[in-house]
């Protein structure tokens, strides 16, 4: 069998003060759960079981068959949460299997996949990942010999002085072959304070039995990280918020000022591109080289072209293309692709919409549902009207036209290659190529009618 994993992800996390699940609280956007099994998934480990506990079905609701999952119905431990797992490990005889906490997000493939060559070469049966810390305070301890193997984990409420100063710590993450696991958690007891199973005493357990138990010190020291209130989140958010920029920079990408700056790990950012304060870069995007983003831009996945400029932009599962030119004040909704040279102005709206390149829609106009060509310009105000009460309808525009002022679309409507609407119309039918369209009424003047009628209040 193939190795695999066991995340554990039962906790309530009261001092999050929160409705969901611990695991649940986000990381830049992203649950803490997602950051352990994106870790696994790219260490090659592919078969992960998550423990779920404390309101479990937000967990599997969010997993959606992604991962597989095991109840702990009463939360009794850590070991009791792996005790759970028991169908699990016994499924995966003769393989080793990795323990993760859900809510220790910075564990890294690298850590993984070293941690289980450590516990191969070795021929340890488990191995404890620890991690040297300036402030060991509160974590359990790895207490060595004097021949540097190890012979313990001691919790800080029972430590002496002297195990206090040491600073290796255990980050709560394990390989386990998995026979040896199984036989482990059928010796374990409850015998403490709290009435719970406890995983870290497996280790007694196998040392006792002179089986071989080792320690792998990993160069990550935030692998131990995890956060149980809003502080900490706050504090681990800004620890990897600041990290993430750092690689970017290092790869080509100027952030001249990082404040109110948020950028997913897995962006795609190409050189010489500029990242302006209060720019936010969430999950599935791809932004091309030499482009300006923000002040206040926020894409969600989104495709961004080489030296497009976007200011105070907002973009949702959309597609940008080069040279595009957009904001302030600009959404682009979902299913909307802006071909090369396109030009945004403040306050407009593009939804499931193509837009041909070199097109221009100025100010204050929302186009949706829409098939524009290439070249068209749009005036102040113009409308697609693209609901009926019932259902949605699309606007073709051909290239080149020119849509006035304050014209409204009345879907569906097709307007001609080079055809003109002029201002204030209201289009219902289509319009030929190279034709005019008025849809207006009359103007009417009727002299001397606001002295007769005095509309307006009186002037104190």
């Amino acid at each position: 069998m193939s190795d695999c994993a066991i995340i554990l992800a039962g906790g309530e996390g009261t001092r999050m003060r929160s409705d969901k699940p611990k695991v649940m609280a986000e990381l830049l956007f992203r649950p803490m759960l997602s950051w352990v099994t994106d870790a696994a998934k790219k260490a090659g480990i592919n078969d992960i079981l998550v423990v779920t506990g404390y309101k479990s079905e937000i967990v599997e609701e969010y997993l959606n068959g992604s991962c597989r999952t095991a109840r702990q119905e009463k939360r009794l431990g850590t070991g009791h949460a792996v005790m759970q797992a028991m169908d699990f490990i016994k499924e995966h005889s003769g393989s080793d299997v990795l323990i993760l906490n859900g809510d220790a997000p910075l564990i890294d493939d690298k850590t993984i996949t070293e941690g289980l060559k450590y516990h191969r070469e070795g021929g340890f049966v488990q191995t404890v990942i620890s991690a040297k810390i300036d402030d060991p305070f509160g974590y359990g301890r790895i207490v060595r010999d004097e021949n540097g193997n190890f012979i313990a984990i001691t919790e800080e409420a029972s430590a002496t002085e002297e195990i206090k100063r040491i600073n290796e710590i255990n980050s709560g993450v394990m390989w386990f072959d998995c026979d040896t696991l199984a036989d482990l958690l059928g010796k374990l007891k409850n015998d403490n304070s709290k009435g719970e199973y406890y995983l870290t005493d497996t280790v007694a357990i196998a040392l006792s039995e002179k089986k071989k138990v080792g320690a792998y010190i990993t160069a990550n020291t935030d692998a131990v990280l995890g956060a149980n209130s809003r502080v900490q989140l706050y504090e681990l958010n800004e620890k990897v918020r600041i990290s993430i920029l750092k690689s970017f920079m290092l790869e080509g990408v100027s952030i001249p000022c990082t404040d109110g700056v948020i950028i997913d790990k897995n962006t795609i950012i190409g050189r010489d591109t500029v990242i302006l304060p209060g720019t936010i870069i969430k999950e599935g995007c791809k932004i091309g080289s030499g482009v300006t983003l923000g002040p206040n831009t926020v894409l969600y996945r989104t495709e961004v072209g080489d030296n497009s400029v976007l200011n105070q932009v907002q973009a949702e599962e959309a597609v940008i293309g080069e040279d595009v030119t957009a904001g302030p004040f600009v959404h682009i909704r979902p299913d909307s692709k802006l071909d090369k040279g396109v030009h945004c102005g403040n306050f407009v709206e593009v939804k499931n919409s193509v837009i041909g390149e070199k097109t221009s829609i100025s100010h204050l106009t929302y186009v949706g549902d829409s098939d524009v060509g290439s070249g068209v310009n749009f005036g102040c105000g113009v409308v697609t009207v693209n609901f009926n009460g019932k259902k949605k309808n699309r606007c073709t525009v051909g290239n080149d036209a020119f849509i006035g002022c304050n014209t409204n679309l009345i879907a569906p409507v097709k307007i001609g290659d080079r055809a003109y609407t002029a201002a204030g119309s209201t289009v219902t039918e289509d319009v030929p190529e190279d034709a005019l369209v008025i849809a207006r009424s009359r103007q009417t003047v009727k002299e001397d009618w606001v002295t007769k009628n005095k509309p307006y209040r009186e002037k104190k």
